[in-house]
């Protein structure tokens, strides 16, 4: 007989397999120094922040804006697979056990997050408001809305009108924000009423999902491989992920740009293949630009210069070191190892592209420190940055290259 318990613990332990064997290549030394780096460094201009924080600060309004979207996202990860479409689907009314388990699990990996907004938010709330004993309420509703807000969803996903599910999740959006902004206020009337507001529309949820009979599986799926998929691009940054399906983007007036600059010749070949690769196969360029956007609002905001410059060459690290992936981009294509080019010329022509790369990231933090008037960071990252590329570069991105090719 059919334990659908036993399936998902089966299911459950496969997932958990796959995810810790990434997640050890993700957290290795080099990302560890630098988020232990990252943690220390905010923590401690955070806590000079909080001594200047000035009386009108609006603590409710953005507390209250990102607790209500903490609570709205609430994913349902149900592990399915393309198979089951075939296979479960004939079982679905066995399914009640497998389906609890899902919810249960959702609920709990989330549970990070919340620990680390609320973790966040502690002293700043501290520093606002002096009952600080209203906190530890704060949190218990937080995670009494959290599990509502995850029944509310799955309830919802048997919707198939796309327009009705977006609707809902702006509905619930707008009302968790009110929640917490009227909680935080202290305005517990307020709270009341939109709390009531919240359990209508939960038990609306309810009542649409009892008139759709059965499970929305295809949706489920979709929406199961989407968040699997993102995290397998995430960790093909790190480590190769056979797993990983790439998604090409065309993206025409970049790529043709980037044609113009390249000679019509066989020693450019790869010039060629990592430079379209970098623009339209995988997440490789967004990556680029959210590292530097990210880098460059640390450099500006941060008061002290040394930890600006440090931060620079920190996020140009963390560039060069994702954009090795790129050797490995096309593995599972055999047409290159039939190409009349030698495989010197394809390190090469990687290596020529990060570091070129790496130049225009480390000029554009450069110029954050001329617009932060850092005239002496200016210089600083300027030559620092370009010693660093070349130096990591055509070190140990060089030998790691090697390491992959006799591999």
């Amino acid at each position: 007989m059919f334990n659908s318990h036993d399936f998902f613990m089966k299911r459950f332990s496969a997932h958990l397999k796959d995810m810790s064997r990434y997640l050890r290549y993700i957290f290795n030394g080099h990302i560890a120094f630098a988020m232990l780096f990252f943690i220390a460094a905010i923590a401690y201009y955070y806590q000079q922040w909080l001594s200047t924080l000035p009386e009108n600060f609006p603590t409710a309004w953005i507390m209250g804006g990102v607790l209500g979207i903490v609570v709205t996202y609430s994913p349902v990860r149900t592990l399915l697979k393309e198979p089951d479409l075939v296979f479960l689907i004939p079982a679905e009314h066995q399914m009640g056990a497998y389906f609890r388990n899902s919810l249960i699990y959702s609920f709990v990996i989330q549970l990070y997050i919340v620990a680390i907004v609320m973790a966040a938010f502690g002293p700043l709330y501290a520093t606002s408001f002096e009952n600080r004993g209203n906190y530890l309420v704060i949190i218990v509703v937080v995670l009494i809305f959290k599990l509502w807000n995850l029944i509310a969803n799955w309830w919802i996903l048997k919707i198939r009108e796309k327009n009705i599910r977006v609707i809902d999740q702006v509905a619930k959006l707008l009302l968790n924000i009110s929640v917490f902004y009227f909680l935080i206020n202290g305005n517990m009337i307020l709270a009341s009423i939109t709390t009531i507001l919240f359990t209508i529309v939960f038990l609306y949820n309810f009542s649409l999902s009892r008139k759709k009979a059965g499970v929305n599986w295809e949706l489920l799926l979709e929406k199961d491989i989407h968040r699997l998929q993102s995290f397998y691009r995430f960790a093909n940054m790190f480590t190769d992920v056979p797993h990983l399906k790439n998604k090409i983007k065309s993206r025409q007036w970049l790529v043709s740009m980037i044609e113009r600059n390249i000679p019509f010749e066989r020693k450019s070949t790869y010039d060629y293949l990592y430079r379209i690769s970098f623009i339209r196969g995988g997440d490789y360029l967004s990556m680029y630009i959210r590292l530097i956007i990210i880098g460059g609002v640390f450099i500006y905001f941060l008061p002290n210069i040394w930890i600006k410059i440090i931060f620079a060459i920190l996020f140009l690290y963390m560039t060069i070191f994702q954009l090795m992936t790129l050797y490995q981009h096309h593995r599972t294509i055999m047409w290159l190892d039939l190409y009349p080019v030698e495989v010197e010329m394809r390190k090469k022509a990687l290596l020529k592209w990060i570091i070129e790369l790496a130049i225009v990231q480390t000029v554009l933090y450069a110029i954050v420190f001329l617009l932060a008037q850092a005239y002496l960071g200016f210089l600083i990252t300027l030559v620092g940055g370009l010693l660093f590329t070349f130096g990591f570069t055509n070190g140990f991105v060089k030998r790691k290259l090697v390491q992959e090719k006799h591999s």
